[in-house]
């Protein structure tokens, strides 16, 4: 449990640097989403280049994808039927959800877990496929669709092509297909390219923890903003039912056992990754949705891990 602690103690430091930063004002909201933007355009699709670019295929494509797929699409299908036709939220709001609610913590928290506590940092990788690939981009797509809705001056032809293209020129998504291509191919970048983008890829989970301390301290206080029956459904979603329906399908559907089915369970258990908050600032939707379901989901997921890992460990 050493590697888990650990893991939330360096989030939780850097996260208290941004709200130290913002109470003696040398970060601003201007400076929030900056580091937001920063983060979306340039230091995430870095970093998916390096980090998917140098995991072994065979890790990408194996029976946890399975199992990781399965307790995304759970959690992701339950809560945006909840969202739209039992709490009415419209659509931006619904997959800002979405997201809260199945989108793990797999590149700050999880890759030391699966490096410390796992043995594997590559264990990560089926869940960051499935997020990256799949997830985000359907996603990303609906909210480039539904917080920047089409101009009436446009054409029917030239809206249509505008709405296919979206998915393509988002930088994140960009990323993810690199990396992965770099993987299938199994190329390696030249030095004077990778090393940049190590460097680049290096602001990223910074950015977006500064980012997120400077909203809890200019920001609502957590549990201010949004209906507590929502954010416990996200966090019971994030944190209870996908790790059980990924457990589930891993054990009796895969045939997982040992580490694999441990690692498939501990990573659906993360909580809320922090770049959830990331795309609510930069699509201007959800913030105070995003921020507490990460707040609650991280201080839970402690007990939650320490549970699953004296369970299967």
């Amino acid at each position: 449990m050493q590697g888990v602690l650990s893991g939330f103690v360096t989030i939780g430091s850097i996260i208290a640097l941004g709200f130290v930063l913002a109470h003696l004002k040398v970060l601003d909201v201007g400076s929030q989403r900056m580091l937001a933007r920063l983060a979306f355009f340039v230091a995430s699709p870095a970093l998916m280049v390096t980090v998917l670019g140098g995991t072994d295929v065979s890790r990408l494509l194996s029976a946890n994808l399975l199992a990781s797929i399965g307790g995304v699409a759970v959690t992701a299908t339950t809560y945006a039927l909840l969202a739209r036709f039992v709490w009415h939220r419209n659509a931006s709001d619904t997959v800002i959800g979405t997201f809260a609610s199945s989108y793990v913590n797999a590149g700050n928290l999880g890759l030391p877990i699966a490096s410390y506590v796992l043995g594997d940092a590559s264990l990560i990788a089926p869940m960051l496929l499935t997020q990256l690939m799949l997830l985000q981009p359907v996603g990303l797509a609906v909210l480039d669709l539904t917080a920047r809705p089409p101009t009436p001056e446009e054409s029917p032809v030239r809206r249509l092509l505008r709405r296919a293209s979206h998915p393509l020129r988002n930088p994140l998504m960009l990323g993810s297909l690199a990396g992965l291509l770099l993987s299938v191919f199994r190329l390696r970048l030249p030095p004077l390219v990778a090393d940049p983008l190590h460097l680049v890829g290096g602001m990223a989970v910074p950015a977006m923890l500064i980012a997120y301390g400077i909203s809890l301290r200019l920001g609502p206080r957590p549990g201010a903003g949004e209906p507590a029956s929502q954010i416990g459904t996200i966090v019971a979603l994030k944190l209870v039912v996908q790790p059980v329906v990924a457990y589930l399908l891993g054990r009796y559907a895969v045939g997982l056992d040992g580490v694999d089915l441990l690692a498939v369970t501990v990573v659906a258990a993360l909580p809320t990754a922090q770049n959830v908050f990331t795309h609510a600032v930069r699509y201007d939707r959800g913030l105070v949705l995003a921020r507490d379901s990460i707040f609650v989901s991280t201080i839970l997921s402690v007990p939650a891990l320490v549970v699953i890992a004296a369970l299967l460990a």
